[in-house]
C-alpha cells in the first residue's frame, strides 16, 4: 500500500475515532507497551536441536503438515525469526524450549544442559535488544514414554525432571540477568492418564512435591518469572490430566506464582477472557499463551477473532497489560512457517490496538446506568470503525510492510530461500 494512502486513510480513521473520544496516536504511543514472545517451535514443527533429525513425539504434542522449508538447523532458525522480526511492527521477544540449545553434536541429557548451550541465543537476543522466555522441555523423551514426568511414581524418573526443571530456571534466570529483562520461565507437563486412573490423588501430591522441590531455589524477580500451564486434555491424556487447571490455580495463588493461560487448554465452550480478572484479583501477574483451537487444541495459527479480542478487551478494561506477559503457542506445518508467525503477531496486535481503540469509559457509564441499548450499539458501532487504517498506520511508522507488500516479502522469501533447503 502507498504512503500517501496510508496516511490519508489514518487522517479520516483519527477523524471518526476523536468523535467518540479516542486519541489514535495515544493508542499508537501505547502500543509501545505491547511485548508479544515469539515461539520458537514453529520454525521447525517443535523438532529441536538435541540431536540430528530430530522430531516431536509423545506428550500429547503433534504437528500436522509438512510444507516445505522449515528450518533443519539453528542457523536457519535464525535466519527465518530474523524474517519474521523485519515484517512485524513494535517489540517482540522470543520463548525457547530447552531442547533448542547449541549442543554441538554431542548427546546432552536433559538433566545435565547448562546455560552455555544457550549463550548463543543469549547473545543473539542481545545484539537484537529483546528479551528472551525459556520452557523446560517435559516430552519427547524416553523418560517421558509412559505419559508421566514430575508425578511419576518412579522416583528416578520424578526426580529426573525435577534436575531438569531446576536446571531450565538457573538458565532463564541467567538470561534474565544477561539481558536486562526477566526471562519468564514457563512449566507445562503431559502427565495424565489415557484411561480413567485410580489415584489421581497421589499423581497430584507427586506433581505438588515436585514443583516444591523445584521452587525452593530462589532467583531475584528481577531475572526471572516463574509460571505453570495447565491443560484439560492431550493425545494419550484423555481420561485425566495431572496438571489441571484447578490444581495449578491452587498452587499458583498459594505461592503467588503465575499461572499461564492457553486458550486452547479449556473446553471449546470456556472463554479464557472472562478468567483474566478473576485470576488478577489472586496474583501478580499472568502468562498466556495465544493459539487458535479449531477443534479443540489444535493450535491453528492465531487470526483475529471473538476469542481473541475478548482476551486483549479484558486487560485492556482492567488496565492490566503490565501485569500481563504475552506468548504465542501454535504450530502449523501446513502452510508457509514464516507466514504464520507474521499473521499470528499481527493478529494478536490488532486485537490489542482494537481493544484500545474501544471508549472503555463511556461505555462503562451506559453500563452502570442501566443503558444497554446504548452499550450494544456503541460496541455494534466499533466493528465497522475503521481500526485497519490505525494498525497499517502503526506498521507505517514502525517501517514495516503493509498489506499486500508484506504477503509478496514473504513469498519471495519462500522463492528464494526456503524452497532451497
Amino acid at each position: 500500500m502507498k504512503n500517501e494512502i496510508i496516511e490519508k486513510s489514518y487522517a479520516l480513521a483519527k477523524e471518526q475515532y476523536a468523535a467518540i473520544g479516542i486519541d489514535t496516536d495515544n493508542v499508537i504511543a501505547a502500543m509501545a507497551k505491547i511485548d508479544i514472545s515469539l515461539h520458537c517451535w514453529q520454525t521447525d514443527d517443535v523438532g529441536g536441536f538435541e540431536k540430528a533429525g530430530s522430531v516431536l513425539g509423545g506428550g500429547g504434542i503433534q504437528a500436522t503438515g509438512n510444507y516445505p522449508g522449515k528450518a533443519k538447523t539453528i542457523e536457519q532458525m535464525r535466519a527465518d525469526l530474523d524474517k519474521v522480526l523485519s515484517l512485524l511492527p513494535g517489540r517482540q521477544r522470543l520463548s525457547l524450549h530447552a531442547i533448542y540449545g547449541e549442543f554441538g553434536g554431542e548427546l546432552v541429557d536433559r538433566d545435565k544442559i547448562e546455560v552455555k548451550h544457550f549463550q548463543g541465543w543469549i547473545d543473539w537476543a542481545k545484539e537484537r535488544g529483546m528479551g528472551l522466555d525459556f520452557n523446560c522441555t517435559c516430552f519427547s523423551h524416553p523418560l517421558a514414554d509412559d505419559g508421566f514426568t514430575l508425578s511419576s511414581k518412579d522416583e528416578n524418573v520424578r526426580k529426573f525432571w525435577v534436575e531438569h526443571t531446576k536446571r531450565c530456571r538457573e538458565i532463564s534466570a541467567e538470561m534474565g540477568k544477561q539481558l536486562g529483562t526477566p526471562c519468564v520461565h514457563n512449566i507445562w507437563i503431559p502427565d495424565g492418564s489415557k484411561d480413567v486412573p485410580v489415584d489421581r490423588n497421589g499423581l497430584r501430591k507427586n506433581l505438588k512435591k515436585s514443583l516444591d522441590e523445584i521452587f525452593s531455589v530462589e532467583y531475584s524477580k528481577e531475572y526471572i518469572k516463574d509460571s505453570v500451564e495447565s491443560k484439560l486434555f492431550g493425545i494419550g491424556s484423555e481420561s485425566m490430566v495431572v496438571g489441571s487447571h484447578d490444581f495449578y490455580v491452587g498452587y499458583a495463588i498459594k505461592n503467588n506464582t503465575m499461572i499461564t493461560l492457553d486458550n486452547g487448554h479449556f473446553h471449546p465452550t470456556e472463554q479464557v477472557g472472562d478468567k483474566i480478572s478473576s485470576i488478577l484479583n489472586f496474583v501478580d501477574e499472568i502468562l498466556l499463551h495465544l493459539t487458535r483451537g479449531v477443534r479443540w487444541d489444535s493450535d491453528h495459527v492465531l487470526t483475529f477473532n471473538d476469542e481473541l479480542l475478548l482476551i486483549a478487551q479484558e486487560i485492556i478494561r482492567a488496565n492490566a497489560l503490565d501485569r500481563v506477559n504475552i506468548g504465542l503457542d501454535f504450530f502449523d506445518a501446513s502452510l508457509n512457517r514464516i507466514g504464520a508467525y507474521v499473521i499470528g503477531t499481527r493478529s494478536a496486535q490488532l486485537a490489542f490496538m482494537y481493544a484500545m481503540l474501544e471508549p472503555t469509559k463511556t461505555l462503562v457509564e451506559f453500563e452502570e446506568k442501566g443503558r444497554t441499548f446504548e452499550r450494544l450499539a456503541y460496541l455494534e458501532l466499533l466493528r465497522t470503525m475503521p481500526f485497519g487504517a490505525v494498525y497499517d498506520y502503526y506498521c507505517h511508522t514502525n517501517n514495516v510492510l503493509t498489506g499486500e507488500a508484506y504477503i509478496k516479502e514473504i513469498i519471495k522469501y519462500e522463492e528464494e530461500v526456503l524452497m532451497s533447503r
